[in-house]
C-alpha cells in the first residue's frame, strides 16, 4: 500500500515563495506518473504541474514560477514556487498515479490530504 502526505503549506506575501512537499510512505518510483493539483473554493480541481521519467509539465499560469521535481532516494516530491500571487492561493494535493493488478493492470490514483497554501498581503 501507499500513503501520499504535504507539507510546507502555509501564509505568504505576494512575490515571496514557497516549497511543497510530498512524502511517499511506499515505493515512489512505483509511480508512473506524479503531480501537484490545486483546488480553489467554489471552483474545480486543476493540475498544476507533473513528473513522469524526466519530464515535467505545468499549467500555462505556473510556467516559469513553478518547478515540480521529485527525489526518489528520500521518497518525495517537491513543488517550488517563486514569485506568488493571491490567485495561486488554493488547497495543493500531492497526486500519483501507478498501474495495479494482473496483465495489464488497472490505474489507481493516490491523494495527499491537502496543504492550504494561501497568498496574501
Amino acid at each position: 500500500q501507499v500513503l501520499l502526505v504535504e507539507s510546507g503549506g502555509g501564509l505568504v506575501q505576494p512575490g515571496g515563495s514557497l516549497t511543497l512537499s510530498c512524502a511517499v510512505f511506499g515505493s515512489i518510483v512505483s509511480f508512473d506518473r506524479m503531480g501537484w493539483y490545486r483546488q480553489t473554493q467554489g471552483k474545480q480541481r486543476e493540475l498544476v504541474a507533473t513528473i513522469s521519467d524526466g519530464s515535467t509539465m505545468y499549467v500555462d499560469s505556473a510556467k516559469g514560477r513553478f518547478t515540480i521535481s521529485r527525489d526518489n532516494a528520500k521518497n518525495t516530491m517537491y513543488l517550488q514556487m517563486n514569485s506568488l500571487k493571491p490567485e495561486d492561493t488554493a488547497v495543493y494535493y500531492c497526486n500519483g498515479v501507478r498501474r495495479e493488478g494482473k496483465a495489464w493492470g488497472q490505474m489507481v490514483d493516490y491523494w495527499g490530504q491537502g496543504t492550504q497554501v494561501t497568498v496574501s498581503s
